[in-house]
């Protein structure tokens, strides 16, 4: 270990290189891509600095299995281009190198510096850096990462690993501490407020108590992030396995109302309790399915996070005159609209956002075609796994949620017939009542226009009747 010494370009970092063997450590290349080694190897062999960086290297010295190997170097985005005609350069606000092998993709980052002196592109905003391709050492590069933990290089040319700002320790610790002054960091990108909160929930570490308190003071600044990457962090910290660990503890952090105000405003108005019950076996379900390498949407996650607000504002809609069907509506495009003003949500999702909410008073509707109609829409799967999660909140719904799911293992001839014989239910009414075209059910009889002079004298044959609807 060499002593300590203070940042050249930041004295307030003290920078202490601790080298760790490869026999006093558990990473062990057996663990890391086939393509992150050739990476590896080959900038080595060029004579370039080679190193696994980041979460890889804190993953494996934790025991974990990281899907993606980042790699940091010396050489320049251009260099890595030259020696991998597999290589594609992307990035404005950070200049990578993405060398592809089949469905692998292996990140090269050149070394980060800390200091301009005019040859890089640096552009700050408002104490936020917008774009950052300065070029410096690895003692540079160490101390511009967000986390100790994260801060760990691998080395190819020894196996060891190599730690500049006691991430190991913290790592023994599991410990979350932020490198150099906290609110200076989460000025810079607040983003990594987020991120604190995710990596805590994730691997189950506590954030430092000094990376901790400037969440109260600063997380009016995610107010200012760009939505887009907001959307990006949310889908990692709620679509990873850990969404109902990471929601609480968001929501423990005081950053909730900074992400989701609708979200944080519904849960503390009345009727509160029954939306957390929802939303947290939402999010429990949806862990479920990603331990089960089941598919997941962020459209049905939106859903669940927003459904309190949707719920709430179509009932003093309807409450106020407006016809249900169009209270839906509007109500629908409103919430994910004011939304989106914070975290994106790409149209895509959010159409079937509006499906998936639009369609649960029509499980309300137990006519034999309008049933038949709603098993049929493309989206009746997604707005009936919502209905089940609503049977919390009234004994009706409950009721409701058992109906339909009697309904769906029934085989088609047999709920035809269920449906032949039941009287009709009670229309709706209120927030759960939409309005549909009428069924031809609905319809009155049209009288047949006799055509021709009535015959005289002759036998007349009833009409055959029509065949049922």
């Amino acid at each position: 270990m060499t002593d300590a010494a203070p940042s050249s370009t930041n004295p307030a970092i003290r920078v202490q290189l601790r080298v760790i063997p490869r026999e006093q450590h558990a990473l062990s290349r057996k663990d890391i891509s086939p393509g992150a080694l050739r990476v590896l190897y080959r900038l080595n062999e060029a004579g370039y600095a080679a190193f696994l960086v980041g979460g890889a290297v804190r993953d494996l010295l934790l025991g974990g299995h990281p899907k993606d190997f980042d790699i940091a170097t010396d050489a320049t985005p251009e260099d890595v281009r030259r020696l991998f005609r597999n290589c594609r350069l992307i990035g404005r606000r950070f200049r990578l190198a993405h060398v592809v092998f089949g469905d692998e993709i292996v990140e090269v980052a050149t070394f980060r510096g800390s200091s301009d002196d005019g040859s890089g592109d640096r552009h700050v905003v408002d104490g936020r850096i917008v774009r950052d391709n300065v070029y410096g050492s690895i003692e540079e590069d160490a101390i511009r990462r967000d986390f100790t933990v994260n801060a760990l290089y691998y080395n190819i040319a020894d196996f060891s690993v190599r730690d500049y700002v006691g991430g190991y320790e913290d790592l023994g610790r599991r410990e979350l501490r932020l490198i150099g002054d906290p609110a200076q960091r989460y000025r810079e990108d607040p983003v990594r407020m987020l991120r604190a909160v995710r990596l805590a929930a994730k691997l189950d570490f506590a954030i430092a108590p000094e990376a901790r308190v400037p969440f109260a003071e600063l997380g009016e600044l995610l107010l200012h992030a760009p939505p887009a990457r907001l959307f990006d962090e949310t889908l990692k910290m709620l679509l990873a396995g850990n969404g109902l660990k990471s929601f609480r503890a968001l929501e423990s952090a005081g950053l909730l109302a900074d992400v989701f105000p609708l979200t944080a405003r519904a849960l503390a108005f009345r009727g509160g309790e029954a939306f957390r019950a929802l939303l947290e076996a939402g999010l429990a379900g949806t862990d479920a399915r990603i331990a089960g390498d089941k598919p997941v949407t962020p459209a049905f996650l939106f859903a669940i996070l927003l459904w309190g607000a949707v719920r709430a504002q179509v009932e003093r809609e309807i409450a106020k005159g407006t016809e249900p069907a169009l209270a839906w509506q509007r109500v629908s495009h409103h919430v994910i609209a004011e939304q989106a003003r914070q975290v994106a949500i790409p149209k895509r999702f959010g159409i079937v956002m509006q499906e998936i909410w639009t369609l649960q008073p029509r499980f309300e509707q137990r006519i034999k075609k309008r049933v038949f109609r709603l098993m049929a829409h493309p989206r009746f799967r997604a707005a009936y796994d919502f209905l089940l999660l609503r049977a919390g909140e009234s004994a009706e719904v409950a009721e409701l949620a058992r109906w339909w799911s009697g309904a769906v293992a029934l085989p088609p001839d047999a709920l035809s017939a269920q449906l032949s014989n039941a009287p009709p239910p009670a229309t709706p009414s209120g927030a759960d009542a939409v309005a549909e075209p009428r069924s031809e059910e609905a319809k009155p009889a049209r009288k047949r226009r006799r055509r021709g002079r009535r015959k005289t004298g002759g036998d007349s044959s009833p009409p055959a009747p029509e065949s049922a609807a």
